[in-house]
């Protein structure tokens, strides 16, 4: 199996999702980002991309060394939140690959529940209190928001 191509998906609210493509179908997703910075951290996982393209998934530790040490300057915020969306996508592969949970590959889950939020949105203080209410009414419990209104 080898990686045909390396796509990114802006989403609404800011956010960035990456999908790595094979030759036999399997595709893995993850989400390199770095709040309010999408364009910036793609063009990080762009880099790679002629990098990945034909190489073998299931070498995910070789890949994630290649990516951290292979570049002169290592580390900060933007190249690891690329590195991170790349290498969720390479283990979405192999659990895919493997018929597995991702988390059965590394090491069992920790948890049995996880306390979630949903992030609410608007550009007026009354379309983030309707976005706030909906997100009672759908049971959330933890909310967020980065909107500025000023």
């Amino acid at each position: 199996m080898v990686i045909t191509d390396v796509q990114l998906y802006f989403m609404p609210h800011r956010f960035l999702l990456v999908r790595i493509d094979t030759d036999q179908g399997v595709s893995g997703w993850g989400e390199p980002i770095v709040e309010g910075r999408a364009a910036t951290v793609a063009a990080a996982v762009n880099e790679w991309r002629d990098y990945l393209i034909g190489q073998d998934p299931a070498l995910i530790e070789r890949h994630w060394q290649v990516m951290y040490r292979g570049a002169f300057y290592r580390g900060g915020p933007i190249l690891m939140s690329a590195i991170a969306g790349i290498d969720q996508a390479l283990w979405d592969i192999k659990g895919k690959t493997l018929g597995v949970p991702v988390h059965q590959l590394l090491g069992g889950p920790v948890r049995d529940k996880v306390k979630v939020y949903r992030s609410i949105h608007g550009d007026t203080p009354s379309e983030l209190a309707d976005d706030a209410a909906l997100a009672v009414r759908q049971g959330y419990t933890l909310l967020k928001s980065s909107s500025l209104i000023c």
